[in-house]
């Protein structure tokens, strides 16, 4: 079905946007895999700081709340400059925390470093990568969001052997310092981000423009000239434009009425409470596997295996979230993949053995891959393109709690119990929580705006409520001809310039 546009012009859906996409994956792979590749160097810090594994842990744990934490931040960039400067800037910021990092000689340098520099510099490539694809793309929207969302599993299998390259042969400091010239490429990436938007409006509109905003200095310079009552109502009311262009403009950077807007709620609720699940069970993966006797090399195979499922899932999730059938129900499509995720997480404790492993590797990468590629195309569905950049920075900042207290929870967990089936049940059951939740709530946002749309409908058809419409005009018009003989001259010549510029 055809899907409108509130942008003010017709995205292209291809040529230049298919070079906007692979951008996007970089920055979109760096983003998400950059915390989790940097954790082989844990080990290694522990040993040169003296410090316990909880401390060290912090610093991907800083990373990942400062990168979704400054999605406002990066929002306003955004809104104010553009997608490619800030990505750009981010790239830089990667590479300056990375470098500066090499020559960290404590703890609290590597938090500041790693943890809020390089943190922030992924912040400003996640959300402006996101954004730009939404610009460039209307139908085929689902599918180049999936394709670069899958730059993340793509970097997941490059990053990982090639750290443990990078630490064998160079150390940790000399790694830090290439890992810097690395995220640079994140520049390269933005580079490609080529701006785009709506054409200036013709010069008929703006003449017409130009002749009503004439009228209205006219009318209300003879208004204020014809007695000092009326002066001070049109003081009034230019001090209550004053305080509505501040509110304006706020809102043009970061727009929060969309917290009056039903949808996003609905799925800021859910995607919250769905981050309290998400992250925990690939961290704890590995440690699992070795939990219950299985070898290291064994055990880290099962994140590749997660890897390259994720990797095709990405794509193809976006591919069939673009079909006819699915793309005006796609929330459905969504609630169902978490709700798919939560019961892998959920059967996960029956599998006593490798095999058992790899089978829940193989479907818990089918259903990260798929909740991960629709997570932004399903905001953008309901809050539309035009104020998705100032959406995308308000639930970041509300998810990067959950993502920051996810894994902690998980380890008190097992801490406490001793034994790993107590996370995957606590992750599980949260996330079919929220599919159900989201689910639940996204079939009654559809009646809802079902009816209202009926409503609407049957009362533009509806003479009877035209008529009265009609007749409330009447009536004013009528009330305000009775104000009294000294508006008569001003109400005429009004009447008469209108009439002049409706004529132009």
């Amino acid at each position: 079905p055809p899907v409108p546009s509130d942008l003010g012009y017709v995205p292209p859906d291809g040529g230049w946007g298919w070079a906007v996409v692979f951008g996007a994956s970089i920055s979109i792979g760096f983003a998400y895999t950059f915390p989790k590749a940097f954790t082989i160097y844990f080990k290694e810090l522990q040993a040169v700081y003296s410090i316990s594994y909880s401390q060290i842990a912090w610093i991907t744990s800083i990373m990942c709340a400062t990168t979704y934490g400054g999605g406002p931040i990066s929002s306003i960039l955004v809104n104010r400059y553009g997608s490619r400067p800030v990505v750009i800037l981010g790239g830089l910021l990667c590479g300056i925390g990375m470098v500066s990092a090499a020559f960290c000689t404590s703890i609290l340098q590597l938090y500041i470093c790693v943890g809020f520099i390089t943190g922030f510099g992924l912040a400003l490539n996640l959300q402006p990568s996101v954004i730009i694809i939404g610009k460039y793309f209307l139908k085929r929207r689902p599918i180049a969001n999936g394709l670069a969302m899958a730059g993340s599993p793509v970097m997941l299998c490059t990053l990982a052997p090639l750290n443990q390259f990078l630490f064998d042969n160079f150390g940790w400091r000399g790694s830090f310092l290439i890992l810097g010239a690395i995220l640079l490429n994140c520049c390269v990436a933005g580079a490609l981000f080529r701006p785009i938007g709506a054409a200036t409006a013709p010069v008929k509109t703006q003449a017409t423009e130009e002749g009503k905003d004439a009228l209205k200095e006219e009318v209300t310079k003879d208004a204020m000239e014809m007695s000092s009552p009326m002066n001070i109502t049109m003081e009034t009311k230019t001090e209550e434009e004053g305080g509505k262009g501040c509110c304006e403009k706020v809102n043009q950077y970061l727009d929060f009425s969309l917290f009056k807007h039903r949808g996003f709620l609905i799925y800021l609720i859910g995607n919250v409470l769905m981050f309290l699940g998400f992250f925990a069970p690939i961290v704890f993966l590995a440690p699992y596997a070795k939990h219950i006797g299985i070898d290291e090399y064994s055990a880290a195979f099962l994140l590749s295996i997660l890897a390259i499922v994720d990797m095709i899932a990405r794509p193809t999730t976006g591919i069939i979230a673009n079909s006819k059938w699915v793309r005006p129900r796609i929330q459905y499509f969504f609630s169902f993949s978490i709700a798919f995720n939560g019961a892998c997480h959920l059967l996960c404790p029956l599998a006593s053995g490798y095999t058992g492993l790899v089978v829940y590797s193989i479907f818990f990468g089918l259903a990260f891959g798929m909740v991960c590629a629709m997570l932004f195309e399903t905001l953008m569905d309901l809050v539309g393109a035009a104020r998705f950049t100032s959406a995308v920075g308000l639930v970041t900042i509300a998810e990067c709690c959950t993502i920051l207290l996810g894994p902690p929870i998980g380890g008190t967990l097992i801490d406490t119990f001793g034994d790993y089936k107590y996370m995957f049940i606590k992750c599980g059951a949260v996330m079919v929580l929220a599919g159900t939740f989201l689910f639940i709530m996204n079939y009654y946002n559809y009646r809802t705006l079902a009816k209202e749309e009926k409503e609407r409908k049957a009362k533009e058809e509806d003479p009877k409520s035209v008529r009265t419409e009609n007749e409330g005009r009447n009536n004013w018009n009528k009330e305000t001809a009775q104000d009294g003989p000294e508006l008569e001259p001003l109400r005429e010549e009004r009447e008469g310039l209108k009439k002049e510029v409706n004529g132009t």
